[in-house]
């Protein structure tokens, strides 16, 4: 899949990847579009990818890191061919099928997924654009998303001014419930222990904790389940109201590959709907 990786690039051919999948399907917030490429940041770090034909050139400083974060040297073929053999899967890996799951900071992850609970893609972007500007070093023209300790000025009030609601309060809290938290030790708790360590944070319930999980832990034998994903258990699976359980049963019925059929799932669920 990786065709070069130079110093300042990477080259990588559209063989199951999609970018326009990969940045729209729900799991990360910190992209935009400029001229004709996409600007894709994390947290200090900054790529710019441009599309061809057959490849996409990734042009950035910190190359091994987006081939990390874009998880390029994970085979999506094995994957969605192990996918497949669920009948329910066969229409989202078609219509999804260049969708990866990136590999974020987890930091931003956390901040991020708090400011989008109940939220719009336009003011989570705002808002997260506003942390960047305001408290983030300056790369280039670009801004990086700020450290915990970078961050540590901002309160319920400033939180409120832009835009994040009745989620401020949780922001200002979990600021300070996040400099007793251990993210290398965090790394090594086992997935359900470390979803409870998440959930106790302010701003954090089952979904987003699942997501987190997901986005920044890599945990695949997670499920996240939103009103897509419930509206999609009912479709296809039974009728259901308790998003509890919903997980539960879904996580059981796909095992470790249950993050990425979220994915799929609900890329395909949220996209045939709108």
């Amino acid at each position: 899949m990786i065709k070069s990786i130079e110093k300042d690039k990477i080259i990588v051919d559209k063989e199951d990847f999609n970018l326009v999948q990969t940045l729209e399907c729900g799991q990360v917030f910190s992209y935009f579009k400029e001229n004709e490429n996409y600007v894709v940041q994390s947290a200090d770090k900054i790529a710019i990818i441009e599309e061809k034909e057959d490849y996409y050139i990734i042009n950035t400083s910190t190359p091994n890191y987006f081939v990390n974060y874009l998880d390029l040297n994970t085979s999506y073929k094995e994957i969605k061919n192990k996918l497949l053999k669920y009948p329910i899967m066969n229409e989202p890996i078609s219509f999804g099928s260049g969708i990866r799951i990136l590999k974020q900071d987890i930091f931003e992850t956390i901040i991020s997924f708090i400011v989008s609970a109940n939220n719009n893609i336009k003011r989570i972007t705002k808002i997260l654009n506003k942390i960047r500007e305001n408290f983030g070093k300056k790369i280039g023209k670009y801004y990086a998303f700020p450290t915990l300790e970078e961050l540590k000025g901002a309160n319920e009030e400033y939180f409120f001014k832009l835009g994040a609601g009745y989620r401020a309060r949780y922001l200002e809290k979990v600021l300070k419930e996040l400099e007793e938290f251990n993210i290398e030790e965090s790394k090594t708790l086992p997935t359900e222990e470390l979803r409870n360590k998440l959930i106790s944070l302010s701003g954090v319930g089952p979904k987003v904790a699942d997501c987190i999980l997901l986005f920044a832990y890599s945990r695949h034998d997670v499920f996240p389940v939103d009103t897509w994903m419930a509206k999609m258990y009912n479709d296809f699976f039974e009728k259901c109201d308790n998003r509890t359980l919903i997980r539960k049963k879904l996580v059981e019925y796909f095992g470790e590959l249950s993050g990425y059929a979220q994915q799929y799932l609900f890329y395909y669920k949220r996209s045939k709907t709108e």
